[in-house]
């Protein structure tokens, strides 16, 4: 799953392997990735006495990625990420480690782009990118309701004409910029649908990519967020201190025009630290991020949209469940579920999956509670809604179960979780 691929193995074949058994595509492959990361050097097939398998080159998440910070090198990173058949068999390779944080750093350095109009072409005013706005606005809140598989597709299509635009039509650097950080935004929204349904290694090629194009825009607050998202992806995949130096990165580069954006910069902080263990760090960033929201209001970009009080309410309780303050985190996650809207059916069933979580690892656990708050997250998951973020987020509350398997209620509570997983997968496939 880390490397966007759903093959599975049965754990006694690897048994059969060290016996001597040559292992089917794409295993060699997938095996000898998973030791080059462990191991943070180059293991080939051929050096664990296997011959390579016939799954195309396996690649970086990056590749194809690393061009100059130009305006000319974020189109040709918007090629790569739309132009590649998503049905074809290359493994790409999740960056984890220092690769995670190379275009964090880059972007930091990386030179103005000081001109961005383009003379062929017939000619589009600010009028076409409002209209590009506005679906991509859309396009973002149908995501509150259906989560990441359904939009994926969509997206994309979205993305291939912003593209065609700014190779093809004629428009002065007002329209430029403003064309280059519709591209971005949507980037940035295909890189949260992969990784909602934990396809890691292409959310990261998108991300990259939003991130390259939100420079070429001069827009730094929403190549701030997208640093934001690269960091939140690495606390989920074990990289407590990649995601740390992510979100630092990004509040640091962040001027701070809008108190909304630092807040949500604040919170991917708050994150990190949650994960990294660090109680001190997350505490600093969770006010900090409360104080932005009650700062006086001020204009901020439509895609901060979704982050109020509630929202922040709902992070702040994953932090200190993280850190195994249950009473904190169950007071932030009652404080969301009492101001959720019928448009937070995702978050509304993490934020009952967290809260239940809160209730079984207690010293005395309260299973009564935990089943029923887990009952309604998984009502709120049956419908339309994918998540394989939130369904794992079940799973690891069934893990806590364990000791009480036995019970009816708890049994039931399995079979609807393992359901949940199916049609979770069969939606995101």
């Amino acid at each position: 799953m880390l490397h966007g691929r759903r093959d599975r193995v049965h754990p006694k074949t690897p048994y059969k392997w060290l016996g001597g058994a040559l292992p089917r595509a794409p295993w060699p492959d997938l095996v000898a990735a998973l030791f080059t990361a462990e191991l943070s050097r180059p293991i080939t097939p051929t050096d664990l006495g296997w011959t390579a398998a016939s799954t195309g080159p396996m690649l970086p998440a990056d590749s194809g990625l690393q061009g100059p910070w130009t305006a000319e090198g974020a189109l040709r990173a918007i090629e790569a990420v739309t132009e590649a058949d998503p049905m074809q068999r290359r493994l790409f390779l999740t960056l984890t480690g220092t690769a995670i944080t190379v275009p964090a750093h880059q972007w930091l350095l990386a030179t103005q782009v000081t001109e961005l109009a383009h003379v062929a072409g017939t000619r589009i005013g600010l009028g076409t990118v409002d209209e590009i706005d506005t679906m991509t606005a859309s396009l973002r809140r149908m995501d509150d309701q259906l989560g990441g598989g359904a939009l994926l597709e969509m997206v994309r299509a979205h993305l291939r004409h912003v593209l065609h635009l700014l190779r093809h039509a004629s428009y002065d650097d007002t329209t430029g910029r403003r064309l280059h950080t519709a591209a971005a935004e949507l980037l940035r929204l295909a890189g949260w649908l992969c990784f909602d349904t934990s396809q890691h290694a292409r959310a990261q090629r998108y991300w990259v990519a939003a991130l390259r194009t939100a420079h070429s825009a001069g827009d730094r607050g929403l190549a701030a967020n997208i640093l934001g998202f690269m960091s939140c992806q690495a606390k989920d995949i074990g990289q407590p201190h990649e995601a740390a130096l992510l979100a630092d990165t990004a509040l640091s580069g962040y001027p701070g025009a809008s108190g909304q954006v630092s807040a949500i910069l604040n919170l991917r902080v708050a994150e990190a630290y949650a994960v990294a263990g660090s109680a001190g760090d997350t505490r600093r960033a969770i006010d900090a991020a409360f104080t932005h929201l009650d700062a006086p209001a001020a204009a901020s970009p439509d895609w901060s949209y979704w982050l109020d009080e509630t929202h922040a309410h709902g992070q702040a309780g994953y932090c200190y469940l993280r850190l195994g303050e249950h009473t904190a985190a169950r007071h932030h996650l009652r404080a969301a579920l009492r101001g959720q809207t019928g448009n937070d059916s995702r978050e509304g069933a993490l934020r009952y999956t967290l809260l239940a979580t809160t209730y079984t690892r207690k010293p005395e656990p309260d299973i009564e509670r935990a089943l029923s708050l887990a009952g309604h997250a998984v009502d709120l998951l049956t419908d339309q809604v994918t998540s394989t973020r939130v369904v794992g987020h079940l799973t690891t509350l069934l893990s806590d179960l364990t000791p009480f398997r036995r019970q009816p209620a708890v049994r039931e509570l399995g079979d609807r979780v393992r359901c949940l997983q199916a049609a979770t997968t069969s939606r995101a496939n």
